[in-house]
């Protein structure tokens, strides 16, 4: 297929310097298990599983047959005062892997999307309570929860919200981040040093007044930052704190959920529970997009007040519960339990850590960290340049290695497929090393 310049040239690219990107442009044609075709015809491994997305592989075939058989069938109907027999069937499956406790969801379209809804579930919540006046949100310095207002206003990456900072949504204070290269750098997975940091909701409950606070937001492993896992203990004191104050915990899941560090959630892993928990990517494997919102039953059962006519939250979106991406999640779901998807993440943990950190006496690299299959090599900057050092090294990967690898800057982040097999978790950091050496 033949792009023109015409073309290229009207797509405003995500989260890319287009500038840059449109003097050679990265194009994928094509997408099959662990592999991508590139327009040029080469088949380039991914070493990034879509974004986060695609843990079970690119165009899962039972995922495929489900979709173009909802497709066929029926392409769309109305989700507000009707809905789709796929929707209630994937609300059913979703719930029965949830957490004890969780069984109601609301179907979103992307992780953003779920993360805002997370937020107005929380004020609402505690609205229907006659707490009212909790109203204040607690997110975290270098957290990602999508790229919607209420998202980036708890949210904590500074390039995110330098540009919008004068419109952001008030009342929202930040927990400091994780991440303490003096006393963790090099982790394997938690970090030794750094429970106390959660005490800083304690001092923000102080100011003021943890009767005023609404929920906090987290990931349980920081993702699109970099990789900051919780100290042991982390999450634990969080959920301690929350609970004296009365405040509604959020895990955003949107990455860590389905298998990424080996369990079905987050909150399965480290054996802490929120009140809420935030799904997006996995739950399709990335084919249809969708997210959902997930609640404790004592939140949902306190809407469920006031006349039975009457509509208990007043929100939703067009495509909440699209039948085709229902149909998708279905098929996932089904998948990751018929081939033990889970098991096999969890099984390729220490492998991955191992080829991850085998990266680690390199003279560039000044941080290694992972935890389950999420890891991140971070990179000294360029003097006067940072970034430079991380987007050559994924353009060199992509074209002169046949590899597909995501930086942030100049930290280079890996998220290998859930059923990986070793030796391609091998050769990637053995083509990453090979990749680095070239750099100066």
């Amino acid at each position: 297929m033949s792009l023109s310049n015409r073309q290229l040239e009207a797509y405003w690219l995500p989260f890319t310097a287009n500038r840059d990107f449109k003097k050679k442009p990265r194009v994928i044609t094509g997408a099959s298990g662990h592999y991508y075709t590139t327009s040029d015809g080469r088949r380039v491994y991914d070493a990034f599983s879509g974004l986060w997305t695609s843990g079970l592989g690119h165009c899962h075939p039972k995922i495929v047959e489900a979709v173009q058989a909802q497709v066929a069938r029926m392409d769309y109907c109305m989700g507000f005062q009707a809905t789709s027999d796929k929707a209630i069937e994937l609300a059913g499956s979703l719930v029965e892997m949830a957490p004890d406790g969780f069984n109601h969801c609301f179907f979103t379209n992307s992780g953003s999307e779920a993360v805002d809804t997370a937020l107005k579930i929380s004020l609402g919540y505690h609205r229907t309570r006659s707490e009212g006046h909790r109203t204040r949100l607690i997110g975290r310095e270098r957290g990602y929860h999508g790229v919607n207002f209420g998202g980036i206003s708890v949210g904590g990456m500074a390039p995110n919200r330098k540009a919008f900072s004068a419109n952001l949504i008030p009342g929202v204070d930040h927990l400091p981040h994780t991440h303490d290269p003096e006393h963790n750098a090099f982790s394997r997975g938690q970090p030794e040093h750094g429970a106390h940091l959660a005490e800083e909701l304690e001092r923000l409950a102080a100011l003021h007044d943890g009767g005023n606070i609404a929920a906090v937001i987290v990931e349980p492993v920081a993702g699109s930052t970099g990789i900051l896992p919780p100290p042991v203990g982390y999450l634990e004191k969080l959920r301690e704190i929350c609970d004296r104050h009365g405040i509604l915990l959020v895990f955003d899941e949107v990455i860590t959920a389905f298998g990424r560090i080996g369990a079905p959630f987050g909150a399965d892993r480290f054996g802490v529970m929120p009140d809420i928990i935030t799904t997006a990517k996995g739950l399709t494997n990335g084919v249809i997009p969708m997210g959902a919102v997930l609640v404790r039953d004592e939140i949902y059962d306190a809407f469920m007040q006031g006349p039975e006519h009457m509509i208990e939250l007043f929100h939703g979106y067009t495509y909440s519960g699209h039948p085709v991406a229902a149909a998708a999640g279905i098929a996932a779901l089904q998948v990751y339990g018929d081939e033990g998807i889970f098991e096999q993440a969890l099984a390729l943990e220490g492998h991955f850590a191992d080829a991850l950190h085998s990266l680690a006496d390199h003279e560039h690299v000044i941080d290694v960290r992972n935890f389950g299959l999420m890891g991140a090599v971070e990179m000294a900057p360029r003097p006067g340049a940072p970034g430079a050092r991380g987007i050559e090294a994924h353009k060199r990967c992509f074209w002169d290695e046949d590899l597909v690898v995501r930086n942030g800057m100049d930290t280079l982040q890996f998220s290998p497929f859930l059923n990986s097999k070793p030796g391609d978790i091998t050769k990637t950091f053995e083509t990453v090393r090979r990749v680095i050496d070239t750099l100066d």
